[in-house]
């Protein structure tokens, strides 16, 4: 058992730990977390493809739910892109910011709207939201690690 340190030494540790975090010195993501977040987006992309060439749709509706998900991966990428630029201090125009969020909440309301009057049964829509869902949260988290990657290694040349 290790003695307890004095408030001082505590206060020390803690304001180093907040330097290293804030930004200055970025961390590099886990190669866990960065196999994890590129086989989830593959899985996620690969699974609603899938389920598209499988489906009893035609070609123009298979079409629509194809160009949803491509609509989709861009506008959240665009998204983390924006808020992380905000966030570090990075001029971004309230224009782009409040169009990325713009078409990320329309590609979601556009394939819900799709997926309603669609005629699936209430699995097989249940799969495409999912699939889609999945696919949106892991671009966000591939984006993120590559970006934090390449500060990572920018700083450490």
């Amino acid at each position: 058992m290790e003695p307890l340190k004095s408030n001082e030494s505590n206060n020390s540790s803690e304001s180093k730990n907040v330097k290293f975090n804030n930004g200055n010195s970025p961390l590099k993501p886990s190669a866990a977390f960065v196999g994890a977040s590129w086989m989830t987006l593959l899985i996620g992309i690969a699974s609603y493809c899938i389920g598209l060439y499988n489906s009893d749709m035609a070609y123009n509706e298979k079409g629509y739910y194809f160009t949803i998900l491509l609509f989709g991966l861009f506008s959240v990428i665009s998204v983390q892109k924006s808020v992380r630029d905000r966030l570090e201090d990075i001029p971004v125009t309230d224009l782009y910011y409040g169009l990325s969020w713009f078409s990320t909440i329309a590609s979601v309301v556009l394939l819900i709207i799709g997926l309603w009057n669609a005629d699936l049964l209430l699995s097989e829509k249940g799969f495409f939201g999912m699939s889609f869902v999945l696919g949106l949260f892991s671009a966000l988290a591939v984006q993120k690690n590559t970006r934090d990657l390449k500060q990572f290694e920018s700083t450490t040349i």
